[in-house]
Parts: C-alpha cells; sequence; structure tokens
C-alpha cells in the first residue's frame, strides 16, 4: 500500500486554529486529536512488525503477558484484568493464538470453572524472535530518545489513574511472578 503524500500543513494544527475561532481555545481538542493519530501511527508500525508472525499487537501483548508470569500460565480473566481489556477480547485473543499453536488451554485446578492459558514452546519462540524486531524499531517510537519515552510515559500516566487503571498509593504492582 502505497504511503499517503505528506500534505504542507500539519491539519491538526490547521484544526486547532479554525477550532479556536470558532469556539474559543481549547488545547484538549489538539491534544487527543493528535493521541488518536500517534495511535493510528504507531498501532500501524507495530502490527507490520508482527503480522509475519501471525500476530496482532494484542496477541503479542497476552504471549509477553504469559512470558512474565513465574509458570509461563495465567487465567483468562487474569489476562484480562492485566492488559485490561473485555473477557470476550481475552477469549477471542486466546482462541486465535491457540489455533496458532503459540498457547495452549488448561483447566485450572485451583477453580474448577476456570481456564488457564499456558505459552507452548513456539509461543515463546515466537515473542522472543518479535520482541527483538519491535526492539530494534524502538516500537514504532524511533523518533523519541529514552528520556523523551519516560516522558509520554509520565505525562499518560495521570489519565490512565484517573481512568481508574490503577491506583497510585498502592505502588508500581506485583513482580515478574505475579505478571
Amino acid at each position: 500500500m502505497p504511503k499517503p503524500l505528506a500534505l504542507d500543513f500539519d491539519p491538526i494544527a490547521r484544526a486547532d486554529e479554525l477550532w479556536t475561532r470558532r469556539w474559543g481555545g481549547v488545547p484538549s481538542m489538539s491534544a487527543i486529536t493528535s493521541v488518536m493519530r500517534a495511535h493510528q501511527i504507531l498501532l500501524s508500525r507495530v502490527d507490520a512488525v508482527v503480522k509475519p508472525y501471525g500476530l496482532t499487537f494484542a496477541r503479542y501483548e497476552a504471549l509477553v503477558l504469559l512470558t512474565f508470569s513465574r509458570t509461563g500460565e495465567l487465567s483468562l480473566s487474569k489476562i484480562g484484568e492485566r492488559l485490561m481489556v473485555h473477557p470476550t477480547s481475552v477469549t477471542n485473543t486466546v482462541d486465535r493464538l491457540e489455533k496458532a499453536g503459540l498457547v495452549a488451554r488448561r483447566p485450572n485446578p485451583l477453580d474448577g470453572r476456570g481456564v488457564l492459558a499456558a505459552i507452548t514452546a513456539r509461543g515463546r519462540e515466537v515473542v522472543e524472535q518479535a520482541t527483538r524486531e519491535l526492539m530494534a524499531v524502538d516500537f514504532g517510537l524511533e523518533g523519541y530518545d529514552e528520556q523523551q519515552c519516560r516522558q509520554v510515559f509520565e505525562l499518560l500516566r495521570p489519565l490512565r489513574i484517573t481512568a481508574g487503571d490503577f491506583s497510585p498509593a498502592t505502588g508500581e504492582g506485583p513482580g515478574e511472578e505475579q505478571a
């Protein structure tokens, strides 16, 4: 697919100017538009790297999460909690990973109705290869240095706190053993 021609102006800055003329200055409008466009760009870049492995970024995240767990397996509910997605999305993701031979399902011995997703040897191999490639392109953020990446993280953190992703009073969360 050919890359679209670059405009000779910033359409988000232009929209900001027009918005300001019509309704007054609202910096949050240009900020949200920039974040949404950045999301499109980054998802496209990351998906281009993981697609040859039969993955989407969501499936890649699930595999990485499983590698962070002590045993290489987690309950579907724990996966949903950690990835902050709806249970239906987790089921769909695990279904596709299972069909690809990257995870296996097994009954949760601690919960008779629960299911564990366990990363397979092939899943570990794929996640390692995909991770090397993503790291080589700085996860699509190659235009930013380390300090700028940390600043982006810190700038977006209050949004995540306000959304209820986590409580800042409880610290950074569990370590590797609990994923």
